[in-house]
């Protein structure tokens, strides 16, 4: 291949410093030194981007770490030319004519990649937690860019989509189906997209944001391998940059640890509402990932095109309602249940501890001082999670509202907001002693929750007045099946 494209005697060089071949792609080439990695560009011209020339692959290389450096300091070093001395001997950065352009950055090893962390089962709740917050930070980072038709852009997705599972293959009926199908939904949501565009939502994202594009680098997750040759294909709306991972780590863990990063990105950015657009999305990146399968003669597109096609016909929302004293195992129970309830990848949890934290500007796990838990800050907390459940359902998403609901009237709020929308409502009250309650406080670490013993004992002096959401032993071994039992018939 290398013969045919005129990059012979630079692999050849390439793979000298490297040791070994390099690792092909359709468009790059990537040689894996003991201490360097080069990514060298094909000079190829597709339907999608062109690297047929010298200053294509210039430009494309620096593009590639402008974009990505900020999110991977260190991963990221260079952009240095492949240069021919005056004797024809290769050289990196010498001072002879340049031949082409690589991308210097730092080796990581293949278990660190995360679609290999996925396929042994290695993704734990902490680094699935880390995984949202990364992205939660490149998003932060990103600049508006206003002036995107977002409508258009998203009805461009969708043609060719449906052109290229087509021409890979995909039965017509079923594609056409699934256009009809998607283009619907996108009617439905335009107004709402382009008020997201308004809002700041789309920006110049990642682009390509799934499982083998993060690594695990210093010891934390980091997005890597932005798409960089097409700046219309990668600003989009943030929903739809998470998308293509949420999709991912569906087909390639499952929906608890979809949901997972669902619920922590939504925690640290406090961005509910894109769970409106996320069966658009959703279906969108599956089909991507359906008709590339298809191109490769994989069995396995068929279950991706099955994938489009459920996300755009979700199940109804419902609203489920956690309560109980500090310790009776809440945000477990939630956790639990949220990957079953609703639209893919699950239910929203919407928890105080959680929301309180972000209103300070503060990550889950920093603690606030005592003197920050002030009647009007809880009253704050409280007004925040009703209107993100409101925001959820109203988007057709499920929600669960995790919290300790000790005022009749907190309790009250949340089941109205239920009724004013016209769905499902389930209230549970998880009961416990307090000597286990206690227990469970003294050996809790790394939690939102900041309750000590003392604001177990003051809370459980309260008295929360008539209960009338169903009770439930939280040291049951079988409580989280009554719980789902009692979901399931409201």
């Amino acid at each position: 291949m290398s013969e045919a494209d005129g990059q012979a005697e630079i692999v050849a060089f390439l793979a000298r410093l490297a040791g070994r071949p390099p690792v092909e792609t359709h468009i790059s080439r990537v040689f894996v030194g003991r201490d360097t990695v080069w990514k060298l560009r094909k000079p190829v011209r597709l339907s999608f981007l062109d690297f047929s020339s010298l200053a294509a692959r210039e430009r494309y290389s620096r593009r590639e770490l402008a974009l990505n450096a900020p999110h991977a300091p260190g991963l990221y070093r260079d952009v240095v030319p492949v240069t021919r001395a005056p004797d024809g001997r290769l050289a990196l950065g010498g001072a002879g004519e340049v031949v082409d352009w690589v991308v210097r950055m730092a080796p990581v090893p293949a278990e660190d990649f995360l679609d290999r962390v996925a396929a042994r089962g290695a993704l734990t709740p902490t680094l699935l937690d880390a995984l949202g917050d990364a992205v939660a930070a490149m998003h932060g980072a990103l600049p508006a860019m206003p002036g995107v038709d977002a409508v258009a852009a998203m009805a461009r997705v969708i043609a060719g989509n449906a052109r290229a599972a087509e021409e890979a293959g995909l039965a017509p009926a079923a594609v056409g189906a699934w256009r009809a199908a998607a283009e619907a939904r996108h009617a439905a949501l335009a107004p709402w997209l382009n008020a997201r565009a308004r809002d700041g939502f789309v920006r110049r994202a990642h682009g390509d944001l799934h499982l083998g594009n993060l690594c695990l680098w210093q010891g934390r997750p980091v997005p890597f391998d932005a798409l960089e040759f097409d700046e219309d294909l990668a600003t989009i709306d943030l929903g739809y940059d998470l998308a293509f991972l949420l999709m991912d780590l569906e087909a390639r863990a499952d929906r608890a640890a979809a949901n997972r990063v669902l619920n922590r990105y939504v925690a640290r950015t406090g961005d509910v509402a894109l769970t409106r657009g996320l069966p658009l999305w959703l279906s969108c990146r599956a089909m991507v990932r359906a008709h590339v399968l298809a191109r490769l003669g994989a069995e396995e597109a068929a279950r991706y095109l099955a994938f489009a096609q459920a996300a755009l016909d979700p199940p109804p929302p419902c609203l489920v309602a956690i309560g109980g004293l500090q310790g009776t195992g809440k945000t477990t129970l939630a956790r639990a249940l949220a990957p079953a309830l609703g639209a893919a990848p699950g239910a929203l949890i919407l928890r105080t501890d959680e929301i309180r934290k972000r209103l300070a500007g503060l990550a889950p796990e920093e603690r606030l001082p005592q003197d920050a838990y002030t009647r009007a800050a809880t009253e704050a907390v409280y007004a925040a999670l009703e209107e993100a459940a409101a925001t959820a359902l109203a988007g057709g998403h499920a929600a669960i509202a995790d919290a300790v609901f000790l005022d009749p009237a907190e309790r009250a709020r949340i089941a109205a907001i239920a009724t004013a929308a016209g769905v499902a409502f389930r209230g549970l009250w998880l009961d416990a002693p307090l000597a286990v309650l206690e227990a469970r406080l003294m050996a809790r670490q790394g939690d939102a929750s900041d309750a000590d013993v003392a604001v177990l004992r003051q809370a459980a002096a309260r008295d929360p007045g008539p209960i009338a959401w169903a009770r439930l032993d939280a040291a049951a071994p079988d409580m989280q099946d009554r719980a789902r039992s009692l979901i399931a018939n409201p």
